[in-house]
């Protein structure tokens, strides 16, 4: 089935969809804040220099996702916004089985109740690592 193809160029609108199919679009520098998308497909999608402060995603499924060279904007970068600066990133209720992390700054992270087993830093088990310390501790309180 052959689709319409509909530019917009240099317009200031709201578009709203509904059942529509809009796979293969391309958005190059436009505004879309404030986007409020539900039961949508983005599989395959591709998001390159874009401010993504604020962004919200529940109920996603993140299969074969990859994300890189993901920052929080500092004064002096091109996204950077003062509303925003140095509000921290947020995960909760995420499966991340068998993700993997690398080169990653980490720094003042804090993990909470999440399961751990065969989590590794380093190729060192942080149940062990843990355990080490739990031994650490019993022995300095000697």
């Amino acid at each position: 089935m052959e689709r319409e193809k509909i530019k917009i160029v240099n317009t200031w609108g709201l578009i709203e969809t509904e059942q529509a199919c809009l796979d293969g679009s391309i958005f190059i520098a436009t505004g879309a804040e404030r986007l409020y998308m539900e039961d949508v497909s983005l599989a395959g999608t591709k998001i390159t220099n874009a401010n993504l402060s604020n962004l919200e995603i529940d109920g996603a499924q993140l299969g074969g996702a990859y994300f890189h060279n993901i920052g929080i904007p500092r004064e002096g970068d091109f996204h950077y916004n003062p509303d925003t600066a140095g509000k921290p990133v947020r995960f909760e209720h995420c499966e991340l089985v068998q993700s993997s992390f690398t080169k990653c700054d980490l720094r003042k992270v804090e993990i909470h109740e999440c399961k751990l087993e065969g989590m590794r830093i380093n190729g060192i088990l942080v149940e062990d690592l843990l355990n080490a310390y739990a031994k650490l501790q019993v022995k300095n309180e000697e």
